[in-house]
């Protein structure tokens, strides 16, 4: 698959390349030297897949559902990195695929796609989504291959538009319950800085806990306030218990569920950050001393 040339480097093969994060994820293992295996459906945007071969990367267009076919595209890599999105059918089903295959390729190492809140500390029936993670952890651990999952929090990315917490418009920094609650954001690109440096290391452990910025709502008001040279002030909705309510009744009206991030799950993994209950700790930041942490004032300046 690769030229001769590359075969000293470490192979990383890559599920969702063609995706945000997976492309980040490959254009960092490329930066550090690995050899970049991208798999890719057949149904996969031609522009995509052009992208990662001008990056650098080896696309495989392959049937997930065809376990020859995937096993072979895994030979000779030292890790499988998921960096799959989806509903259960992709989060569980598919991503058993490629672990699958993983270890009848003799993989030694597999990442998953879990990228969230601390999902060991959240209880099954809490966040739907983050309920996929957990059951596909259950088949990932009982598998023969070492499994490290990075734990990111919040993307901060979100901040400035889809997670409607900073109310630019309103000069206000929305919360509920606890101001004083303290909560992990981080970059989509620091995320795949780390997961990059992590999938070319051979000694990482089960759970790496990542956060680019910790900040409680107070913190969130001072850095919008800095961000945009305007004061922000907090704006307290309620307690956990009436965004329970709020998502229950989003949840009865929304016409369907099959939305990888309808309203209502984006309001369930606010009312999880808000709880405290999936904070990471203790965080593993310093592990490559190289990545260079953005703030949450930093990409709210570029709002």
């Amino acid at each position: 698959m690769e030229s001769n040339n590359t075969s000293k480097k470490p192979t990383i093969v890559l599920a969702g390349a063609t995706g945000h994060l997976g492309g980040l994820i490959a254009r960092a293992l490329l930066e550090r030297g690995a050899n970049v295996r991208a798999l890719a459906r057949n149904s996969s945007a031609s522009d995509k897949i052009a992208g990662l071969w001008e990056l650098g990367a080896t696309v495989v267009e392959v049937d997930f559902h065809n376990a020859a076919e995937l096993a072979k595209a895994c030979e000779g890599a030292t890790c499988v990195v998921s960096a799959l999105s989806g509903l259960h059918y992709v989060m569980v089903g598919i991503q058993t695929l490629l672990l699958n295959a993983a270890v009848a390729a003799g993989v030694q190492r597999f990442i998953p796609s879990d990228f969230a809140i601390d999902i060991t500390r959240l209880p099954y029936g809490s966040n739907r989504n983050l309920d996929f993670r957990k059951e596909f952890k259950e088949r990932l651990d009982k598998a023969p291959i070492a499994a490290t999952s990075i734990l990111n929090g919040m993307f901060t990315d979100l901040l400035t538009g889809e997670a409607p917490i900073v109310l630019f418009s309103l000069k206000r920094v929305m919360y509920y319950g606890s101001a004083d609650q303290p909560m992990d954001f981080t970059t989509i690109h620091n995320t795949a800085d780390y997961t990059a440096a992590a999938a070319m290391d051979p000694s990482t452990p089960r759970y790496l806990r990542i956060a680019g910025d910790v900040l409680d709502a107070h913190g969130l008001k001072d850095a919008a306030s800095k961000a945009t040279g305007e004061e922000f002030k907090l704006f307290r909705v309620g307690g956990l218990g009436l965004l329970n309510t709020i998502i229950k009744i989003t949840k009865a009206v929304t016409p369907s569920n099959n939305e990888v991030f309808p309203a209502w799950q984006g309001m369930q993994y606010m009312r999880d950050m808000f709880s405290g209950l999936p904070k990471l700790e203790p965080l593993d930041n310093d592990r490559y001393p190289e990545i260079k942490w953005t703030s949450v004032a930093e990409v709210l300046a570029k709002k």
